[in-house]
Order: C-alpha cells, then sequence, then structure tokens
C-alpha cells in the first residue's frame, strides 16, 4: 500500500517510520511511505503556499492552487488512491475507519497549517478526519497517526496476525488485561486462570473482563458494539456486582 504525504515539512516524516513495525514492512515493500514538499507545486519566485484571508483576521490561509496541482500529479503516479485532508473539523477517527482504509490501494495525506484551508480545498478530498477535540500545529502528527493505525492493519505487517484482531476497539470493545512473568509483582499476582491451561475459561475470563473494562472506562462504547445475548447477559451482572460494591 502507498501513503503519500503532502506537507510543508516532509523531513517531520523520516524519523516515525524509518525503524520497528513500519520499518520493516517498508523494507519488505508491504508499505512505501512517501512524503511530498507542497512548495514544489507552488507558482513564482517565492512558491507561495498561504495568503491572508478575504474579510480580515489572524493568521494565514493554505491556497488552493498548490494543493490541487499536487493532487492531481499525486491521483496520476497511484491512480485510485483515497485523498485526506487531517482538520479538526473531520470525522473524529475511529478503528472503524483504520479497516477500511487498509483495503484501499493507496492514501493521500493532506497535512494543513497555519490558520486552515481555503474552504474549496475541501471539494479535492474524499474524506475529512480528526484525531479529537483539540488542535494541533499542523496535520503531520494527524497523518503519523492514521499510517501508523492503517499500515499495521495491512496482511503481513504485524509478526502474528492475530495480534491486530484482539486490539482494542477492533471488536468495538477496550481489550481485556495482559500479564506476564513474573507471578507476583509488588503484591499483586496473576489471576489463577491465567496459570490454569483451560483454554475455554481463559476465554471466558478475557471476555468477561474486557468487558468490565469497557463498562468502568468507556461504557459509551457499548451502544453499538456487537453484543452477544451471552455478553449483555454477563453485563447485567457486572452491573449488579457494582451495584453492591
Amino acid at each position: 500500500m502507498i501513503f503519500d504525504i503532502l506537507t510543508l515539512f516532509p523531513a517531520m516524516f523520516d524519523s516515525p517510520f524509518a525503524g520497528s513495525i513500519l520499518g520493516k514492512a517498508a523494507e519488505k515493500e508491504l508499505i512505501r511511505i512517501r512524503a511530498h514538499y507542497l512548495r514544489d507545486w507552488a507558482q513564482g519566485r517565492h512558491q507561495v503556499t498561504d495568503d491572508a484571508p478575504y474579510g480580515g483576521g489572524d493568521g494565514m490561509v493554505m491556497k488552493p492552487e498548490p494543493v490541487a496541482r499536487a493532487l492531481a500529479e499525486l491521483k496520476q503516479r497511484a491512480p485510485g488512491s483515497r485523498v485526506l485532508l487531517l482538520t479538526p473539523q473531520g470525522t473524529p477517527f475511529r478503528q472503524t475507519h483504520a479497516r477500511q482504509l487498509s483495503r484501499e490501494p493507496g492514501l493521500i495525506l493532506v497535512c494543513g497549517r497555519y490558520e486552515g484551508f481555503d474552504e474549496r480545498i475541501r471539494t479535492l478530498v474524499d474524506d475529512e478526519y480528526s484525531l479529537g477535540d483539540f488542535v494541533l500545529t499542523g496535520g503531520e502528527l494527524a497523518a503519523m497517526v492514521i499510517i501508523d493505525a492503517v499500515a499495521r492493519l495491512i496482511p503481513g505487517v504485524l509478526g502474528n496476525s492475530g495480534s491486530a484482531e484482539s486490539d482494542s476497539f477492533a471488536d468495538g470493545l477496550l481489550e481485556h488485561p495482559h500479564y506476564t512473568r513474573p507471578v507476583e509483582f509488588a503484591g499483586l499476582q496473576v489471576p489463577p486462570v491465567l496459570l490454569s491451561g483451560n483454554h475455554a475459561e481463559i476465554a471466558r475470563w478475557r471476555r468477561r473482563e474486557q468487558l468490565r473494562r469497557t463498562l468502568h472506562r468507556r461504557p459509551d462504547l457499548l451502544a453499538s458494539a456487537p453484543l452477544s445475548a451471552a455478553d449483555r447477559q454477563l453485563l447485567e451482572q457486572l452491573r449488579r456486582e457494582d451495584e453492591q460494591a
């Protein structure tokens, strides 16, 4: 899969994707990450990519022409790529979006700077995404997060294909607790069921704890999670236990 990034600061992308899992995936050519300098598509001696806003106001606004020229060329190089705009006004990015985007042949991520975009740039993109209700100095960090979330779902990127399937949000819920050696740490014990070797009991414990953790930390997720009748019975039991505690 090809990730093309349109940015005024392409050097920001060198280090984050040079090592670890995504670095290895790039070496295996499972993914390609290409950061492009937006000024290369700006005209004039000064290669201007921003200008003062019509109507007055603070800050500068990114011009539509360089973005339009860049997108036209990048889409020619990677036909079928989906264009994403990173903006605080976008749809909150979720695991379901990462899963959908991982099936695309390529993504072009447009990173904003300054006060914002000329509104007409929105007509050039397929989707707008936000990481949350806060503002960053630019879209580069958001692009990195989305690339990481999407790339790890591409077959072969993770060493263990089951890892992504059991992540938090993979099935709409938070992930169950994990433990490793030692059996006791600072007076805290690993739950005995995980040492039992009984895989059916371990699976039941993990599902129960997954539901418990979601109920306590992100109850909003339960409304849209695909819950079975057994899950709903467990939730009722957990709620009763909370009331009695």
